[in-house]
């Protein structure tokens, strides 16, 4: 492989405009190779509103077509599980898409070759839907670039539950010459669906340049209160993080910020536990919101259960905020004890009210660990450093034999 890999990236979930969140730390990925070198090229579905061919920060993207356009609703949401489950429109949508993606998956390599720049990498994000329609293209096979795999979390998780699709797991993890995950627990998951391939740590990059302290260094000192970013499910562990503060021994405020199908029914527990008044609600904001409420924060609790990775606690830290979070998923991964993060058992929810206490009755406390915090994650997540890491996957793989 050249210095200056050819790479398309295969994924469900890539950014619709500048600024949006949807996939974003892929196109920082992309991004990143591109800035080292690299050639990438983006394949992801279409939706309303949205180009065929476009570019989002430099980055080309294709959107393929997959369905009626009332139907092309799979993707940049988060909830293409629901919408499968929900109708057989969404059903066949989802097939659309699986066989559309792949479809484009062959187009754009066969076009690259006749072209005289083949692909050297077709990189899947998400082992499902990307990395099944990668595999059904060929990717990985003879006369195919070879096959990456990067598994994010959501896949994993719906491995777990759908036993019936660990068959399709094995055929692409099986056919991929790397496969990589973006936590521990996320790649000692996987391996123990799939004992027989091997599957590296590499987590994503994140926005160095957006999320930092504040500029002024004495603005630390008025950070207040408790700040919640992601959806409003029970794996988020919102539920808990309610009830924790109708254990604190202060009247902590919490700002938190997202949406989801627990809402109402969290509006009615915190009222129950007379913590309403204390709670603000903002719903879900647009990424450039979120460094601001970050810096304004004493700490950002994130009680999930077996979280990917979690981009926000890495958010949070890099704007100097420290995290507490549950003891699960990849959490560990980012919450480092001994990097100025607090992790609590799963459910603990006096072990978490008591965390919460700490961190924000010693703002002093609180600033030493932001800051600790800060200078791990830069280590690890920066675009820089993760763009390395993934050229010398490339570079790996191409000198390996697919047994």
């Amino acid at each position: 492989m050249s210095s200056s890999p050819r790479i398309l990236f295969v994924t469900h979930n890539f950014p619709r405009y500048a600024g949006d969140a949807a996939g974003s730390f892929v196109l920082r990925l992309a991004r990143a190779l591109i800035d080292a070198g690299a050639h990438v090229q983006v394949l992801a579905p279409a939706a309303a509103g949205l180009a065929s061919h476009d570019q989002v920060d430099g980055v080309p993207v294709e959107r393929v077509r997959y369905a009626r356009e009332e139907r092309q609703v799979l993707a940049y949401e988060g909830t293409m599980v629901e919408a499968v489950r929900g109708s057989w429109g969404g059903r066949f949508a989802l097939l659309g898409l699986l066989w559309h993606m792949a479809r484009a998956v062959r187009r754009a390599v066969a076009s690259a070759r006749r072209a005289g720049t083949p692909y050297d990498v077709v990189h899947a994000h998400w082992w499902f839907p990307g990395g099944l329609s990668a595999w059904h293209a060929g990717a990985g096979g003879a006369g195919m670039p070879l096959l990456v795999v990067t598994m994010h979390g959501s896949d994993v998780r719906l491995a777990q539950r759908i036993a019936p699709s660990h068959v399709f797991l094995r055929r692409v993890l099986g056919r991929a010459r790397a496969v990589t995950a973006v936590s521990q627990w996320l790649a000692r998951t996987a391996e123990a669906l799939v004992p027989t391939v091997h599957v590296h740590v590499a987590p994503m990059p994140v926005a160095v340049d957006r999320f930092g302290p504040p500029p002024h260094a004495d603005a630390l000192t008025t950070r207040d209160g408790v700040l919640f970013v992601g959806r409003l499910n029970a794996q988020k562990g919102v539920a808990d993080l309610i009830d924790a503060l109708s254990q604190t021994t202060t009247a902590v405020r919490c700002v938190l910020v997202g949406d989801g199908p627990d809402r109402e029914a969290l509006l009615v527990r915190a009222r129950e536990l007379g913590v309403a008044d204390r709670l603000t609600w903002h719903g879900t904001l647009p990424g450039e919101a979120l460094p601001d409420l970050y810096r304004r924060a004493a700490v950002t609790v994130m009680p999930s259960r077996e979280e990917g990775l979690g981009l926000v606690a890495v958010e949070s830290q890099l704007c100097g905020t420290p995290v507490i979070g549950y003891d699960s998923g990849g959490l560990p991964d980012v919450v480092s004890p001994s990097a100025g993060g607090t992790l609590v058992a799963v459910g603990d929810i006096a072990g978490l009210a008591a965390a919460i206490d700490r961190v924000v009755g010693s703002p002093a406390d609180a600033r030493r660990l932001g800051e600790t915090a800060r200078a791990h994650v830069l280590q690890v997540f920066s675009p820089q450093h993760v763009a390395v890491r993934y050229l010398e996957l490339y570079r790996t793989a191409s000198m390996t034999t697919r047994g």
